[in-house]
């Protein structure tokens, strides 16, 4: 992977988490996927406490990306709040009710390496 890919990636990512902290998702977790998929090379899990919790994590990601310049290549599920995906090429974030999260279990699913926490809440700002 180029270095300027890889650091417009990892900029995005931060993008993300700050997104998510700014209004306290639960067990936020990275996945690296690159060496399981060509669909992404990272997944951002985390939990929202109620629908409206879900939707509102949703909206921040989408609004925070776009104002960093990247347009979501696609988006799912925010307007009713269980699951919602959003897609920005590079990473792809998905947001969940702790039952949801519980029934589908990604992280077990992808069987990725979790990236360690010591990277979740590297604030810039």
């Amino acid at each position: 992977m180029e270095v300027e890919t890889l650091k417009k990636e990892q900029l995005l990512l931060q993008v993300v988490i700050d997104a998510l902290e700014d209004l306290k998702a639960v067990d936020l977790k990275i996945l690296d996927v690159r060496e399981k998929t060509s669909i992404t090379d990272v997944m951002v899990v985390a939990t929202g406490t109620s629908s409206r919790h879900v939707k509102s994590l949703a909206n921040n990601v989408i609004e925070k990306a776009k104002e960093s310049g990247v347009t979501p290549l696609g988006t799912e599920g925010e307007d009713v709040g269980e699951w919602a995906l959003i897609d920005l090429g590079d990473v792809v974030v998905h947001v969940m009710q702790a039952e949801v999260r519980d029934f589908y279990q990604l992280e077990k699913l992808w069987d990725a390496e979790v990236v360690p926490d010591v990277e979740v809440g590297m604030s810039s700002g």
